[in-house]
């Protein structure tokens, strides 16, 4: 039996996005270099390349994934490395820096940014690796596992990965046209990553999401990494312009009859 059961071995796979040894991407990284992939890194910036780059294995570019000359410019570099097999965008970015604010109030600014770099960064990808594609490659995001449940506190990203989950279905049309290639999300539930960390109240809402799993147990980054793995690899073949929801089982836990019982305890006095 081959060991290659991802088919992953000897393939150039984008990570897009690695900040930390938290990150998503690093985990996706790790998991495709354990798979006998080939990782190019792409980082936002000179500093983090310079922290990062002696962490890691392969290649790393430097791009501002809302810069079209930067991404013009790592289409180029990633010439000698094509046909690439697939790319994970792991890009997020909204200013909380003025504190919570109800959704009627966001900034339009900070609404419009959040877009560029979180969503429409996505498509700008896409188009900018077309060329170094392989005909059957894979393209990943990293969304939200619910933009319908208003999380206050996440304000207006709930908006704006709904934006890129949309964007994952119109991508997947489009590069239809003239190629295989399939575009899809990870819908992670809540991480503790240190992009999470700059949400306003984020630790009390990921210490109650970790009450609604149904195995009563925070979902972790590798989880999430796996699935993106699995849906960079040739083994998600028939699967396309789809989210993958991540969450052990949140969504499904509203009612959770102990979250209930303390909730309705404390109403009572």
């Amino acid at each position: 039996m081959s060991t290659d059961w991802l088919g992953l071995a000897g393939k150039s796979v984008l990570v897009c996005g690695v900040a930390n040894r938290k990150s998503v991407a690093w985990h996706v990284g790790a998991r495709l270099e354990e798979a006998g992939a080939n990782v190019l890194w792409a980082v936002h910036t000179e500093a983090r390349r310079g922290e990062l780059a002696p962490r890691l294995k392969g290649r790393v570019f430097v791009c501002d994934m809302t810069k079209d000359e930067d991404l013009a410019r790592l289409a180029d570099e990633l010439a000698e490395h094509a046909p690439l097999a697939g790319a994970l965008h792991s890009i997020a970015h909204a200013d909380y820096s003025g504190g919570w604010k109800p959704f009627h109030e966001t900034p339009r600014a900070a609404f419009l940014a959040a877009i560029d770099a979180s969503a429409f960064s996505f498509v700008a990808l896409a188009n900018a690796l077309r060329a170094r594609l392989a005909t059957d490659a894979s393209l990943v995001t990293v969304s939200i596992s619910s933009t319908r449940t208003a999380a206050e506190n996440y304000g207006y990203m709930a908006p704006v990965k709904a934006a890129l989950d949309s964007a994952v279905v119109f991508l997947a049309k489009s590069f239809s046209a003239f190629s295989q290639v399939r575009v899809n999300a990870v819908c992670a539930g809540p991480l503790k990553t240190s992009a999470s960390a700059g949400i306003p109240g984020y630790v009390e809402s990921y210490l109650f999401a970790e009450q609604l799993t149904l195995r009563k147990r925070a979902l972790e980054t590798r989880e999430v990494a796996d699935s993106a793995l699995f849906l960079l690899s040739p083994r998600s073949s028939g699967i396309n312009a789809q989210g993958l929801v991540v969450d052990a089982g949140m969504g499904v836990n509203a009612f959770e009859r102990t979250v209930i019982e303390r909730a309705t305890r404390a109403e009572g006095g």
